[in-house]
Parts: C-alpha cells; sequence; structure tokens
C-alpha cells in the first residue's frame, strides 16, 4: 500500500485546520463526513498526521491523506508528497532491479 509523506512537518495541515476554524476532533468528525464508507480517521490518527512533536508521524495512508485533505477541502498535493520511492516495487525487486520471476 502506498504512503504519502506530510509536507512541511505538517505545518501545511495546521494552517489549514486555522483557515478552516477546526480542531482535531472537528477534522476527524468531517472525514467520517466525506468518507463513503462513513468511517472517516480516527482522532488518534489525525491527531498523528497534523501534529508535531514526538507523537507526530511523518507519513500516512494514501486513503488517511485523501480523507483528511477533502475534509479540509484542500488539495491534496497542498498537504502531502509522493515517496521517492515505491516500498511495492521495491519488495518485489533482486537488489540490481529485476523482478522476482517467482
Amino acid at each position: 500500500m502506498t504512503d504519502l509523506i506530510r509536507k512541511g512537518e505538517g505545518q501545511p495541515l495546521r494552517d489549514a485546520m486555522e483557515r478552516r476554524g477546526v480542531t482535531q476532533a472537528e477534522l476527524a468528525a468531517r472525514t467520517r463526513a466525506v468518507d463513503v464508507r462513513g468511517r472517516g480517521v480516527s482522532l488518534a490518527t489525525v491527531s498523528k498526521v497534523t501534529g508535531s512533536g514526538r507523537t507526530a508521524v511523518e507519513q500516512c495512508r494514501l486513503r488517511t491523506a485523501w480523507l483528511i485533505a477533502t475534509a479540509l477541502d484542500e488539495p491534496l498535493q497542498d498537504h502531502f508528497d509522493m515517496p521517492t520511492v515505491s516500498t511495492d516495487t521495491v519488495k518485489g525487486c533482486k537488489a540490481h532491479g529485476d523482478s522476482d520471476p517467482r
């Protein structure tokens, strides 16, 4: 599964939250509203993705990033970058780059 990397240690996300006047709890609730499954992103995960300090994370799943950006009504690419190397591809490759024929 592809993970995205948050930009600016999450500062663009925090700025967007401030512009929208939403807390982490309100953002988590908004992700449930935009999720077709109705599950959204937990408050704990929103806190890790949008936060700073020791508990913050630099990467999250594509779906998590999409739900957060959509709930903020902001473009995904304003807040997240793709990793430079796909870990999905690397796992199936030999050291010299040829894929495993199995």
